[in-house]
């Protein structure tokens, strides 16, 4: 058998499923001979972890990996951006390699470095640029330059008031992505063949205002009123151009690793612990300062935050971090008394502790993970505003936050389960697919059972 997994990063069920179902002829065929659903997303709901989520049924705790940047030890400042070295567990192509089965993988993030595999590899767009050895086996690289003309691996630069130059951006990376796609689905052999697009995730942090009534930002009648739209419409035909590279018995799956939704704003998570007595800097800067350019009073100090689509808070303790002054049999306390002020912020707003959300949480994860206001506000880092509360993103102009669901989409289940299949969870999709070629994860990889298969 032959399985094609198409993602898209961050497609939002309300407009495939609803919006722009009827202007999306190859999913909406795909949905009408098979099945679809909602995609429940991971905790949290971030590119990186999700997609690793999903194609190895571990959660993040697992993984040990709580966003892009997490923490290497309980030292101040030892961060690490994720990539490919950090992911310890097996993915799908992981274990078909050892079964002697190929795969074609382009763009799942996070693949950088790439990774021997029996098959080939295009990594994402965490890669640092073009001159990165992105492909494998190596001289794969010159055919996808020369294939796409020069391959783009994001629209850079996403967080931009310059729209106009960021949607030409979008398509041109987006172009070149499937170009790729369907030049390798046609000239190398595959059993297992699977791709990512990151453009439906940055036209919604680009341009979701433009399009959703309910955003602060929206104008009716606006420039850019129908780009989303437009945008969605183009990545459909290119799906269709890609499914006619496909042999005819390929079982197709399209899905995405979470949503999207409008943002109304952002708590200021560090200011918020100022201004509660939790946080103490030694001098107070005088415009907004992302965190870590500020100096702390670690003395005086007993939690910190990170900003980003969720917020994380994390306890200055005795005996584990430098100069840690929570005592031990306090920290339960206090972490309860936390939970209760910050849910307080925003309606919706909900923290949770790590063994809340994962039986095992495995590396340096934060000591509470924090949703604010059900994910229509995010975490803002910075200090020097002197207010709780921003309507503008610290990291540039944003548009959208992520959602907890995303799409699943089976374009032909072999027992002709058809139709809505309700909601599916991340963590089983990796596992189900890998059934497909009766096989299993090792260890703690769970045994899917996806609605509809």
């Amino acid at each position: 058998m032959k399985l094609a997994v198409i993602g898209l990063d961050c497609a939002a069920p309300a407009l495939v499923f609803d919006r722009y179902r009827g202007e999306l002829p190859n999913l909406e065929r795909l949905m009408r001979q098979g099945s679809w659903a909602l995609m429940r997303s991971s905790h949290p709901p971030i590119t990186v972890p999700a997609w690793t989520c999903m194609l190895s049924g571990c959660d993040a705790g697992q993984l040990g990996i709580y966003g892009f940047r997490n923490r290497r030890s309980y030292d101040y400042g030892a961060y690490a951006i994720v990539d490919s070295r950090t992911i310890q567990q097996d993915r799908i192509w992981d274990v078909l390699s050892r079964a002697g089965l190929q795969s074609i993988v382009i763009g799942v993030p996070p693949t950088y470095p790439v990774r021997p595999l029996n098959g080939a590899m295009i990594s994402c767009f965490l890669t640092p640029s073009a001159n990165s050895p992105y492909a494998f086996p190596p001289e794969l690289k010159a055919e996808a330059e020369a294939v796409t003309g020069g391959y783009v691996f994001d629209a850079e630069g996403f967080r931009t008031d310059d729209k106009a130059a960021l949607l030409e951006r979008i398509y041109q990376k987006t172009g070149k992505n499937f170009t790729l796609a369907r030049h390798l689905a046609r000239t190398r052999p595959w059993d297992f063949f699977m791709m990512v697009e990151m453009g439906v995730d940055r036209i919604h942090h680009g341009f979701w205002s433009f399009i959703d009534p309910g955003h602060r930002k929206y104008r009716p009648g606006n420039p850019f009123e129908d780009a989303v739209r437009k945008y969605y419409q183009y990545v459909d035909r290119e799906i269709g151009m890609l499914l006619d590279q496909f042999p005819a018995d390929t079982e197709v799956v399209v899905v995405s690793d979470h949503g999207a939704k409008r943002i109304d704003g952002g708590v200021c998570i560090n200011e918020w612990l100022i201004q509660n007595g939790y946080l103490a800097l030694k001098e107070t800067p005088a415009q907004p300062v992302p965190i870590d350019r500020v100096a702390i009073d670690w003395t005086r100090t007993r939690a910190w935050g990170d900003g980003g689509y969720y917020g994380r808070l994390f306890l200055n303790v005795r005996g584990r971090e430098p100069q840690g002054v929570v005592e031990p049999a306090a920290v339960d306390g206090l972490l309860e008394e936390l939970r209760q002020g910050l849910e307080a912020t925003r309606p919706g707003t909900k923290a949770y502790r790590p063994g809340e959300l994962y039986p095992r949480p495995g590396g340096y994860p934060p000591d509470l993970i924090v949703y604010f206001g059900d994910l229509h506000w995010r975490s803002v880092g910075s200090v020097g505003s002197g207010s709780i509360y921003s309507l503008e993103n610290d990291t540039g102009p944003d548009e959208a936050n992520h959602d907890w669901n995303g799409i699943f989409i089976n374009g032909a289940p072999r027992d002709r389960v058809g139709g809505d299949c309700g909601t599916v969870a991340i963590y089983d999709i990796g596992p189900t697919l890998l059934a497909r070629f009766g096989l299993r994860f090792d260890g703690d990889g769970r045994v899917g059972q996806v609605r509809g298969w």
